[in-house]
């Protein structure tokens, strides 16, 4: 099976949804703990419309995304830490359950998960496939 990723650091809402388009995503499981943005078209519902506009389905994962000071970990490059600090969040009991329903939806269809980091490798979304999908294919995808 083949997993994507995608952040939208630096990109438009257009430019995102054209990647996941090329690459044939129908599904986009959004892994972020807070779901809204600064950046325009990045919020939860508006990106959800703009998504079912271009016939890809928008799936909200907030028990899968990172707790606060696992972002500063992530924006300070402090990798140890956020892999420590989402490691715990991997443990929670609704983690568990959204967890297992990434892995049955992506099981069915071409899914991307989504963040706000450009680059997978500074993001806990690459700590999240290896939890997931540790011998699928991985794709990140660059709008």
């Amino acid at each position: 099976m083949r997993i994507y990723t995608i952040g939208y650091e630096g990109t438009t809402q257009a430019e995102l949804i054209a990647a996941l388009q090329e690459a044939g995503v129908t599904l986009l499981a959004d892994v972020r703990a807070v779901p809204l943005s600064r950046r325009p078209g990045f919020s939860k519902n508006i990106l959800a419309a703009g998504l079912r506009e271009a016939g890809i389905d928008y799936v909200g994962l907030k028990a899968l995304g990172t707790p606060a000071e696992g972002r500063e970990a992530a924006r300070k490059g402090n990798l140890a830490r956020l892999h420590e600090i989402y490691s715990g969040q991997l443990d929670l009991p609704e983690a568990v359950v959204q967890a297992e329903q990434l892995r049955e939806m992506a099981h069915e269809r071409p899914t991307a998960l989504l963040c706000f980091e450009r680059e997978a490798d500074g993001c806990h979304r690459s700590l999240l496939l290896e939890y997931l999908f540790p011998d699928d294919e991985r794709v990140d995808l660059k709008p």
